[in-house]
């Protein structure tokens, strides 16, 4: 994809909006350290916690080698960010893992199938912040302890995480049409192959986000629950 200011000015905020993501997510997973029930489980959520204040550091220095301010570009995301947060509020440390899980799950998607359209430098610097560090399969093992235990908890925590992906690809979608330069990385590649695009391209936006769920029930059966 030739590289242009738009393009440029995309890579930003979806750099962006990680490094914020990341961010938050440190501050989640030390807080779910302090709830947890024993200390093996206290011990892995903190390694969790740490990966993700690494992965915040490289994305900012990133966005600092590309001469932009970390916190200018992290900036327009914080109030969206911290919306979908407060309307996601977990009422258990249960629910706080599967909000984990599924809900940054969906974003993980999505920051993905954005990179996919950027430079390979870019492309290569997502993956690498996405790649998972035992997260999953320590929520899954944990959740699905859970519900052999207690198996009442299934119906609830699979309401809850229904409820997630719907907020999720919501406030996703959102952020992107909000953020034209994105929505403009996103058209791209329907730009290349003649089938329309363009920045702001609201239809290609829709149709990438109608495929986010494909992982979705994969992830409830990872943890025990239906879909």
């Amino acid at each position: 994809m030739t590289q242009g200011s738009s393009d440029s000015a995309g890579v930003i905020d979806l750099l962006g909006l990680l490094a914020y993501a990341e961010l938050g997510s440190f501050f989640r997973l030390a807080d779910d350290a302090g709830l947890a029930p024993s200390l093996r489980s206290k011990g892995q959520l903190a390694a969790l916690a740490a990966a993700e204040q690494a992965h915040y550091q490289v994305l900012r220095d990133r966005l600092e080698e590309l001469g932009a301010d970390p916190e200018e570009a992290m900036a327009p995301f914080v109030e969206p960010l911290d919306a979908w947060h407060s309307r996601t509020e977990p009422q258990s440390w249960l629910e706080s893992l599967v909000k984990t899980y599924v809900g940054d799950g969906i974003a993980g998607d999505f920051y993905r199938k954005v990179a996919a359209l950027a430079d390979e430098e870019t492309r290569t610097l997502v993956e690498g912040v996405l790649a998972e560090t035992g997260r999953a399969e320590f929520v899954a093992s944990t959740v699905r302890a859970a519900l052999e235990e207690t198996p009442t908890l299934a119906g609830r925590l699979s309401l809850w995480a229904r409820r997630l992906v719907g907020e999720a690809l919501s406030q996703a979608q959102a952020v992107a049409v909000a953020r034209p330069h994105l929505a403009a990385l996103l058209a791209a590649q329907r730009s290349e192959t003649g089938d329309g695009g363009g920045l702001g391209d609201l239809a290609a936006v829709s149709r990438m986000f109608a495929s986010l769920t494909d992982r979705h029930a994969a992830r409830l059966e990872a943890m025990g629950l239906s879909s």
